[in-house]
């Protein structure tokens, strides 16, 4: 059963959906789960130049990072490019507050965001999924499974806790677009009490 796992993540060169590995090799999830967390340890225990990364509920084989230097030299592949600081910030905010729009971005930034925004989506670190529905209906914005993987992240519970506020007590729009702060909310709900 390993070797059939990892020859449908071998082939995919893609994240491959637990659900479609359960169906195409008749397990149950948590058997397969199983399965794929054992093939993950053999590859971190052998420190072969593959390992099995999990992001959400997909699974996909990628090149050790321990190998990274030589494998971009066998290729000839220019090291990719760090995100700037704009981009950066951008990106952190549309972690810790999606679904969030631009407008949303640069409220929070105090500046123009849609150039960084561009960067990101071709970078397929960030995705639209949908719009606002307020007037202009603007386009949100989320973290996509490239995010997870660039930043080694299973899920997004992963992200560290944002220093000074409780996630009961993050930021977040209204139906108008307009941020809510969230001690104003406990305020107009004590007052209504």
């Amino acid at each position: 059963m390993e070797a059939a796992m990892e020859g449908i993540l071998f082939a995919s060169g893609e994240p491959v959906n637990i659900e479609r590995i359960c169906l195409a090799l008749e397990l149950d999830r948590p058997t397969a789960e199983q399965l794929l967390q054992k093939l993950s340890d053999h590859y971190a225990y052998e420190r072969r130049g593959i390992r099995l990364v999990r992001m959400d509920d997909s699974y996909q084989l990628c090149s050790s990072p321990d190998y990274a230097d030589v494998i971009r030299k066998a290729f000839e592949i220019r090291k990719s490019a760090k995100l700037s600081q704009p981009a950066l910030e951008v990106l952190t905010i549309i972690a810790y507050y999606q679904p969030t729009t631009r407008a949303y971005v640069d409220q929070v930034r105090g500046v123009d965001s849609s150039y960084t925004l561009g960067l990101l989506l071709e970078r397929r670190l960030i995705e639209e999924c949908g719009r606002l529905q307020v007037p202009g209906r603007p386009h949100l914005y989320r973290t996509t499974k490239e995010f997870l993987r660039v930043f080694h992240l299973s899920s997004l519970d992963e992200l560290p806790e944002m220093p000074g506020l409780e996630p009961e007590g993050q930021l977040r729009i209204d139906e108008s677009g307009a941020i809510v702060d969230p001690g104003d909310a406990e305020s107009t709900e004590e007052s209504a009490l």
